[in-house]
C-alpha cells in the first residue's frame, strides 16, 4: 500500500452516471477511498451496505465515501440501485488507478493464485495527504474502522 503521509494520486474517473469524479474536487474534505472487488458479491455488498448505514456519520464528520472497481458503470447504477447506495462509485476498467494506488495485487482461491483487487481503503486529508492505510479489511468490521479515524 501507498504510505501513509505521503500524497495521494489525483484521478479523475466516471461514476455510475458518466460523470466525472475527481480527486483533487474534494480538496477540503477527508475521503474515504475504498476498493473492493466486484459489484453484487456477498463480501462486496456487505461493506458497500456497512459504510451506507454510517453514512450520515461520516458526512458529519467533513467526509465522503467514494467506492471503486473494475465493474462497468452499469454494473455500479444497479449495484448502487439495488442497495441505495448513498456515495460514490466509480469505474477503473483499465485498471489504471488501482494499480496506481497499489489495489491490484496477488490473490489465491481454490488452490489458484491469479491477480485481482485487493480489498483495501484510504482516509485522506483535506490536503490530499493518506492519513490512514487499510490494507485487506474486512467488510462488516470496516466501517466502523473508518469511523474511528475521521
Amino acid at each position: 500500500m501507498l504510505a501513509e503521509g505521503s500524497k495521494a494520486p489525483d484521478f479523475t474517473l466516471l461514476d455510475e452516471k458518466g460523470e466525472e469524479v475527481s480527486l483533487l474536487a474534494f480538496r477540503g474534505k477527508k475521503v474515504v477511498l475504498y476498493f473492493y472487488p466486484k459489484d453484487n458479491t456477498p463480501g462486496c455488498t456487505k461493506e458497500a451496505c456497512a459504510f451506507r448505514d454510517v453514512y450520515d456519520d461520516i458526512l458529519a464528520r467533513g467526509a465522503v465515501v467514494i467506492g471503486m472497481s473494475a465493474d462497468s458503470q452499469k454494473s455500479h447504477d444497479n449495484f448502487k440501485t439495488k442497495f441505495n447506495l448513498p456515495f460514490y462509485l466509480v469505474s477503473d476498467p483499465d485498471k489504471k488507478v488501482l494499480e496506481m494506488y497499489e489495489a491490484i495485487g496477488e490473490k489465491k482461491m481454490y488452490g489458484k493464485t491469479y491477480m485481482g483487487i485487493i480489498r483495501s481503503t484510504y482516509v485522506i486529508d483535506e490536503e490530499g495527504i493518506i492519513l490512514k492505510a487499510f490494507p485487506k479489511v474486512k467488510p462488516t468490521e470496516h466501517a466502523a474502522e473508518v469511523l474511528g479515524v475521521l
